[in-house]
């Protein structure tokens, strides 16, 4: 599903397209903007999003056959709730 369809889901929920968007961009910002500061966001029976740190790690590029060192970095990651998994699981 990409992000129109999404709105466009929600509005047949009974919203304004206008809205549904504008609802579903600022959810998005605002978990954005919480992961930049470095916390975490939890939504009940959905899940939780959170930062990780990346260990700096030497990898081979395959074409040249040499080795590269790829810095350490912050990355985004997401981990379902208990009740989403059950869902899906059905």
């Amino acid at each position: 599903m990409t992000k129109a369809e999404l709105i466009s889901a929600v509005a047949a929920k009974g919203y304004t397209k206008k809205d549904a968007e504008k609802a579903i961009s600022d959810v998005f910002s605002c978990i954005t903007e919480t992961l930049e500061k470095g916390e975490k966001v939890s939504v009940s029976n959905f899940g939780v999003f959170d930062v990780r740190e990346r260990a700096e790690k030497k990898v081979i590029n395959p074409q040249t056959k040499k080795s590269v060192i790829v810095p350490a970095k912050k990355v985004p990651v997401f981990k379902a709730g208990k009740a989403l998994k059950e869902l899906i699981a059905k």
